[in-house]
Order: C-alpha cells, then structure tokens, then sequence
C-alpha cells in the first residue's frame, strides 16, 4: 500500500550519505569563508539575528528590559541595522508588543509545547493562538520528533498544519531538532515533511538539551529548501539556532545558505540565526570594540 509521506521523501534527489555532506560543507568553507569575511556581511547577519530570551528566570520586567536594550540600539547605533526579531516564550509576547518601538524588529514566541512538543495537541494549538493574538508575528514551534522517529509520519504532519492554522497571519517556523535526528537522511526526511505540511521556515535546533545547530544540518535543509523552491516556487527560509554564539559560526552559516540557496535568501525575511550571545559577539567585531550592549 502507497504511503504518500514515504513516496514524498522518497522522490527527493538530496544526498544523505553523511561523509558527502561534511565533504561538501568543508568545500563550501574552503572557498567562500575568507570572501564572507566582510563588514557589510556581518552588519547584514546581525540584522538576521533573533535576539532571544528563554530562561526559567525570565519575568515581566527582565523581558521588558531586554527589550528596552533594542529600542535604545537605534538611538545609540543608528549607523547599524536593528535584529531581526526578538524571541521570547508565548506568555510575554504582550510585554514585547507594550514596550517595542522599533518597527522593523519583530516579534517572536516559542510554542507548541516548547521544547519538546509533548503536550496535548489542543494545548499546542490555544498557546500558539494566544501567542499571536498577544502579538507573536512570528511562531517556532519543535516538530514531535517522537512521532517522528516512530514512523508516524502522519502524526508529524497533522501536527504541523493544525499550528500553522492556528497562526493565522503569523509566519510558522519549524524546528526540526536536528541533534535528535543526528543523521543527514533523517533531517532530509523531516525538512521536506515540515515543508509539505506548512512550515515558513526550518529551524535546526531548540537549543535545550540535544546538540545545537551543525554545518552539515544546515547543508542539507538547505538543498531540501532549495529542492522545494525548484517544483513549488515558493522560498522557505532557514533559521539556525542552537549555540550559534560566535562571528565565525555565523559567517560558516551564512556561506552555506548563500552557496547552497543564492542571494535571494540573504536577508532576514529569509535567513536567521537565533541566539542570545552572537550579537554582542557580532558587534564587537563590527565595531572594533568589546560590546555587551544585550
């Protein structure tokens, strides 16, 4: 009997063998990471940034605070482009939304039973709903990567078009958890499953409890993105997230996405990377100077 998740994934042309992957990363770094090397790159990946705070100790008035620190960035670095979003868990949206000013940053809430995406798929979709109704333009939700590994394809994508309704106007982002699924076939796999079923963006990583994002996670989501775009014309972007915390790192995700997907997808309405330290990290390099400015 046909299985359309499993003929679907099948049908994809995009490499799995392991070794392939990390020989065709180290080729992309070869021969693009020196020429990345500049300062209008690192001002445009600073600008693809999430700025995010997901701590068992964040509260009203730190969340409030945090965001004050990007309103103030305009007012002292006005030379400088703004980040791309600030992230935050759903209940705070509100105080994101109260305190932003800054019109070209958006708002972003984790749901859907952030980090693991075991809870009720009724719980999923109200939070995801009150998030964007709090002000969320954006939604990362993590992709049931038990159903996943399971077989249940189907769970997988039921799961993912039931919160990309429950966005409304908000963008989806999928986190596939690339750490847990570990190999390059099981990624393949998962990123064209998320995009058939919804998703705006594919996300590596949550950054709580599996390894974070990898070059070679990143390559294969990318041809997956890239493979969709070609039958389907629709771009998905690609979020990395997940101890991306120096320039270096970035620069590396930044040449895969612009050797894999082309110029098109470097911006931040198509490329992001969620982190808490890399901004500093980023603006210091820009600068010339230590920053702690976040």
């Amino acid at each position: 009997m046909s299985d359309k998740y499993q003929d679907t994934v099948k049908a994809s042309k995009v490499i799995t063998d392991d070794e392939a992957v990390k020989a065709a990363v180290a080729k992309i770094l070869a021969e693009n990471l020196e020429e990345c090397r500049t300062q209008e790159v690192l001002k445009s990946i600073f600008n693809c940034i999430d700025l995010t705070t997901l701590n068992a100790t964040d509260s009203q008035t730190s969340v409030a605070e945090f965001t004050e620190r990007v309103n103030a960035f305009e007012d002292e670095h006005p030379e400088l482009p703004p980040v791309a979003a600030i992230c935050v868990y759903p209940n705070f949206t509100p105080i994101v939304r109260a305190v932003l000013e800054v019109s070209q940053v958006e708002i972003a809430a984790v749901s859907g039973g952030f980090p693991s995406s075991q809870t009720f798929p009724e719980v999923k979709e109200v939070e995801t709903a009150l998030a964007v109704e709090g002000g969320a333009d954006e939604i990362d939700i993590v992709m049931n990567v038990g159903s996943f590994l399971s077989g249940d394809w189907e769970e997988v994508c039921d799961d993912i078009n039931e919160l990309k309704h429950a966005c409304r106007h908000a963008r989806l982002k999928v986190i596939l958890e690339t750490g847990a699924l570990k190999s390059a076939e099981n990624i393949r796999a998962a990123s064209i499953l998320a995009m058939y079923s919804g998703a705006d963006f594919l996300k590596t990583s949550t950054g709580k409890g599996y390894p974070g994002a990898s070059l070679e996670a990143a390559y294969v989501m990318c041809e997956c993105i890239k493979e969709y775009h070609e039958m389907h014309g629709k771009m998905i972007g690609f979020k990395a997230a997940g101890g991306v915390s120096t320039t270096e790192d970035a620069l590396g995700y930044y040449c895969i996405v612009k050797s894999v997907l082309g110029e098109a997808w470097l911006n931040n309405e198509y490329f992001r990377i969620g982190a808490s330290r890399l901004a500093n990290n980023l603006l210091s390099d820009i600068t010339g100077t230590e920053q702690k400015f976040f």
